[in-house]
């Protein structure tokens, strides 16, 4: 099911500047019993991100209602995504002359997997190829997801379930689909993300969860070794919410106690 700018409709223009370079944005939200889930970190997100790029805003309202029908049609699980591209126009890279904004809404079915991979945990691999530098772009959830193609095609060959992904200065960054967290003893590591990688809306909210709760949150440019010495790490995103990491590679973890008390204060504030 998709709708193009409030319209049921699958075709795009040829001309949308998404298709021509991949200007624009889109965010990816999760939904349980008809409600669309942190919408407010997804809308702040999408805001963020265009005012960066300098792309005219859709109204923020209409945005919502639309989402919200897409999301009422599921009585459990769901998936609601929003891609918002320049429009069309402009000559070139140049983007003089766009005015309209595209917004583009999809619906999807959770992935099923997801429950088995919150309840059992799964083992990451670490890809070889890495993350550029591109502070310009860092943080965003932009429309240029070349790199994430071409490492999940790696996850993909070596029949991994996710991977840890460096940077080209072999820090850890995040896994090809979520951001990553890790404890060593009352302190909570995850990376900083000036120069790769996304900000997870769920990031964030983990983020905020982590204030009212008794441990210690450091972000910082971290080596493999150092998530390698944790005593427990789990990933995030949207969709997936929360999973335990088993282990990465042949280095295993049987902590999960701040998991534990994150599911439990998940969606309570």
């Amino acid at each position: 099911m998709a709708f193009i700018n409030s319209q049921k409709q699958r075709e795009l223009a040829i001309t949308d500047r998404a298709t021509q370079y991949g200007d624009g944005c889109f965010s990816t939200i999760g939904v349980k019993q008809g409600k669309l889930l942190l919408w407010r970190f997804h809308l702040d997100r999408l805001q963020q991100t265009l005012r960066k790029l300098a792309i005219n805003e859709p109204d923020w309202d209409q945005v919502f209602l639309q989402a919200e029908k897409f999301a009422a049609t599921y009585t459990d699980r769901g998936g609601v995504k929003i891609l918002i591209s320049r429009g069309c126009g402009g000559r070139g890279y140049s983007p003089t002359g766009c005015e309209d904004t595209t917004v583009i809404f999809s619906a999807f079915n959770w992935p099923a997997h997801y429950e088995q991979w919150q309840k059992e945990g799964i083992i990451l691999g670490v890809c070889q190829q890495q993350l550029g530098y591109s502070p310009m772009l860092a943080g965003m959830k932009h429309l240029n997801r070349l790199e994430q193609v071409l490492l999940k095609q790696e996850v993909e060959n070596n029949q991994w379930l996710d991977a840890v992904v460096l940077n080209t200065n072999n820090h850890v960054i995040e896994t090809t689909a979520s951001n990553i967290f890790w404890r060593k003893g009352n302190v909570v590591y995850t990376p900083e993300l000036t120069g790769s990688g996304v900000e997870g809306v769920m990031r964030r909210h983990v983020i905020t969860l982590l204030s009212t709760l008794p441990y210690t949150l450091e972000l910082g440019d971290y080596l493999l070794a150092d998530l390698l010495c944790a005593d427990e790490v789990f990933i995030t995103n949207a969709l997936m919410e929360l999973v335990p990491i088993k282990a990465i590679d042949s280095t295993y973890y049987q902590e999960q106690s701040l998991l534990d008390v994150l599911k439990k204060r998940l969606y309570t504030c």
